[in-house]
């Protein structure tokens, strides 16, 4: 797929929208599902990074959300966070411009396929703002509950069309590399759950971890209602979390 647009939407977050014939074949309304986006080196050619897809070795991958798609332009909208050049896809969206290309496999399931609850509960930092925004857009417009948004800097709120029930809490959190704390003590305390609860929050490892147990092992929701899940930790790269990931699911 190629570059087509590039703009800086918020002080930390980088969105890149991507064009190519086979997206206009997506299913339409998939925004929130993730997929691996494949990324060139410095100054490779499309001819060179194409051949590296086919034949190897495997170009660096990392795995992103669909913020946005449009099937009749045959466009997606990618959401990085802006970490300076230290991480590949970071640095990838920093420096691209209008015609470079990237590679894309998937993508995978949407993460709430279906709104039935009578609350739902959401919490994301800026790492997975796109899946929960996307998910508060999807949602039906008379649906109730709460979305805890962690940034890192007050401008760094973005506009999303969540239904007027939905409560959207903006919490600044100034230094990612420590563990947030904000969304598990917010939902910590939050009154005891009545009838069906669903959520969707994703985030760093710690977070993650404790609000699984909030949600799943104290409050009972049942695990079919509840999409949680990991997307980083603190110090490793995502190659890394990823091998800790398995390591869990498989102890």
């Amino acid at each position: 797929m190629t570059v087509v647009r590039k703009s800086q939407i918020t002080p930390n977050m980088i969105r890149v929208t991507c064009a190519a014939d086979w997206i206009k074949t997506l299913e339409p309304g998939i925004e929130g599902a993730h997929f691996k986006l494949f990324l060139p080196r410095v100054d490779q050619s499309a001819d060179d990074f194409a051949r590296q897809l086919d034949d190897g070795p495997r170009p660096d991958v990392r795995t992103y959300t669909i913020r946005y798609l449009r099937v009749e332009s045959g466009e997606i909208d990618i959401d990085f966070v802006d970490h300076g050049d230290a991480g590949p896809a970071s640095a990838w969206a920093r420096r691209c411009k209008s015609g470079d290309v990237a590679g894309f496999a998937g993508p995978g399931p949407i993460k709430l396929s279906e709104f039935y609850a009578d609350t739902y509960v959401l919490a994301a930092d800026m790492s997975a703002l796109a899946v929960v925004a996307a998910t508060l857009e999807a949602m039906p417009r008379d649906a109730k509950g709460t979305a805890f948004l962690e940034i890192t800097t007050p401008e760094d709120r973005q506009e999303i069309d969540a239904p007027a029930g939905v409560d959207l809490q903006w919490i600044v959190h100034p230094d990612p590399h420590q563990p947030a704390t904000q969304s598990v003590q917010k939902i910590a305390a939050m009154p005891e759950f009545s009838g069906s609860v669903q959520t969707c929050i994703a985030g760093e490892s710690s977070m993650i971890k404790q609000l699984r147990e909030e949600i799943v092992n104290k409050r009972g929701v049942p695990k079919t209602d509840v999409y949680i899940s990991g997307y980083w930790k603190i110090g490793l790269i995502e190659d890394e979390h990823q091998q800790v990931k398995r390591a869990e699911a498989a102890g």
